[in-house]
C-alpha cells in the first residue's frame, strides 16, 4: 500500500516543478492511504477515519498516487472542523475543484456516536422541559452549535458535555458497547 504523510515519496529521476516539490514538501497532519482499488482512507488529527470512494490505484505512476493522497490530506487538513457535515461538504466541493478523484465518502467512524450522543442530549433537555436555546445560555454554547450537537452533526470535546450534564443533572459515563 502506498502512504502519504511522511514526505517519502520518490520522483525518481523526474524534474519536479519548483512549486509541486514545495507542496509535496508542505506536512499534514491528516494521513491518506489507499486500501484498495476503489478506496482510500484518511484519518485526521483527531483521529478519526474517512473514507473515499476513489479510483486512485488504477493509475500506473506511482508520483501521481503519491501527489494524490498528499493533495486529499492537504484538503483534509484546510477543511478539518468540529462540525463534520459542513467539514465533508466543503472537502467533496475541493475534491471536485481540485480534479481528485472521487465518488464520495462517508461520515467518519464517529458519526453514530456523535448522533447518539445528541440523541441523548436532546431527550434529557425535553424530559426536563427545557428549551434549546435556554440549554444553550446556560451552558454558554452557542445555540446553533447546540443544535448540530443534538443533530449528531458537531463533534464536541468532554469540556462541553460536561456543562450540559451539569444543567440537565446528568453525568459523563463510560459505558461498555452492547455486544
Amino acid at each position: 500500500m502506498l502512504k502519504g504523510g511522511d514526505n517519502t515519496y520518490k520522483f525518481g529521476n523526474t524534474h519536479m516543478d519548483k512549486n509541486l516539490k514545495k507542496f509535496m514538501d508542505t506536512p499534514t497532519k491528516s494521513r491518506a492511504q489507499i486500501l484498495d482499488r476503489y478506496n482510500v482512507e484518511v484519518q485526521t488529527s483527531d483521529g478519526e477515519i474517512f473514507k473515499i470512494a476513489s479510483g486512485i490505484d488504477k493509475y500506473n505512476s506511482e508520483e501521481y498516487k503519491a501527489y494524490v493522497l498528499h493533495l486529499i490530506e492537504f484538503i483534509f487538513d484546510r477543511n478539518f472542523s468540529d462540525d463534520k457535515e459542513q467539514m465533508v461538504n466543503r472537502i467533496c466541493h475541493e475534491f471536485i475543484l481540485n480534479g481528485v478523484p472521487s465518488w464520495g465518502m462517508d461520515e467518519g467512524n464517529r458519526q453514530s456516536e456523535r448522533v447518539r450522543i445528541g440523541k441523548r442530549i436532546k431527550e434529557l433537555r425535553e424530559a426536563k422541559k427545557m428549551e434549546a436555546r435556554d440549554l444553550a445560555i446556560l451552558t454558554g454554547i452557542d445555540a446553533a452549535n447546540l443544535s448540530r450537537i443534538e443533530q449528531g452533526k458537531y463533534s464536541t470535546g468532554v469540556d462541553i458535555l460536561s456543562r450540559i450534564c451539569v444543567i440537565l443533572d446528568a453525568h459523563l459515563d463510560l459505558i461498555p458497547n452492547e455486544k
